[in-house]
């Protein structure tokens, strides 16, 4: 009786073990020496990535050069077997069809900010299956992080839009609203507001105006207006300013703080001829009506 470790099947499974381990050793040296060769974080990504991708395709040419002389009669069995498993795994090769797509159509890459299946937040991973996230707001208010990793699968890009707040133009444009009195000066007010806003959003304008004409040459779109702009409207109760301005995705939540902070200052500075107007103070300021009796004997 011929012993099993002599069968031909067994020792080709021998050698697909001691290659498949051999891949995993070389892999794992070639990432380790990454940190050492490649100083910038999304170089190594991109590379860690690219090394794992080699090792699949070496593991899975390695299989079939083993055996290679019986693939021939598997024909028509793996024809079959792989429409029922296609069927079965439809969701699975979705996502694997979604992963070429953002691989190669550019649709996101880590290190952006996306919003993905109803899902916003930071591109930390983008693996075979499923792209990786480190979550902002729910709970959280602005644009925070809240401490939540999310893993959404990649068949998502086919079902849904994919909103990227910094592909191509890393600025957003954002707004407050700034409710004033009717008895300020209503040209004291614009020069305050124009002022604060240039100064705190000043340098954005700056890279935003170098970066809109590169979209304006890629998409077809109309030239918008980068520079900070404030718009006045007269409601019952205030005057309402809207100052629209451009901001890094990054800083929202940040520049509005600091922006409201320098505006109450300058407003108080102004001796009472600008004032910021609320609901509250506006009932209190409600006159009663003036009554003249006169009595006669």
């Amino acid at each position: 009786m011929e012993k099993w470790f002599l069968n031909p099947v067994f020792f080709k499974l021998g050698i697909i073990l001691a290659g498949l381990l051999l891949i995993h050793i070389i892999l794992r040296i070639l990432k380790r020496s990454l940190s050492q060769y490649i100083k910038e974080s999304e170089t190594r990504y991109r590379a860690r990535k690219f090394i794992s991708f080699l090792g699949y395709a070496a593991g899975i040419l390695l299989i079939l050069v083993v055996f290679g002389d019986r693939m021939g009669n598997l024909h028509v069995a793996i024809g079959i077997a792989g429409a029922g498993v296609a069927f079965a795994l439809q969701e699975v090769i979705t996502s694997i069809a979604g992963w070429m797509t953002v691989s190669f159509g550019q649709f996101f890459k880590p290190g952006d900010r996306v919003q993905l299946g109803g899902i916003k937040g930071d591109v930390i991973d983008i693996g075979v299956f499923r792209t990786t996230m480190m979550e902002c707001g729910e709970w959280v208010k602005g644009d925070q992080y809240n401490g939540r990793i999310v893993r959404v699968a990649n068949s998502f890009v086919f079902k849904e839009p994919v909103f990227n707040y910094s592909a191509d133009f890393p600025f957003l444009w954002d707004e407050i609203i700034v409710p004033v009195k009717f008895e300020s000066d209503r040209e004291m007010t614009r020069e305050i507001l124009t002022r604060v806003v240039n100064e705190v959003v000043g340098e954005y304008v700056v890279y935003a105006k170098g970066a809109w004409p590169e979209i304006v040459k890629k998409y077809k779109i109309e030239d918008a207006r980068i520079e900070p702009t404030i718009i006045m409207v007269a409601t019952d109760n205030w005057m309402e300013f809207t100052v629209r301005y451009v901001v890094d995705y990054r800083e929202r939540t940040a520049t509005k703080d600091k922006m409201f902070n320098r505006i109450l200052e300058e407003f108080e500075k102004s001796k009472g001829l600008v004032a910021i107007a609320s609901t509250t103070a506006d009932i209190s300021l409600v006159k009663a009506p003036v009554f003249d009796v006169n009595l006669e004997k």
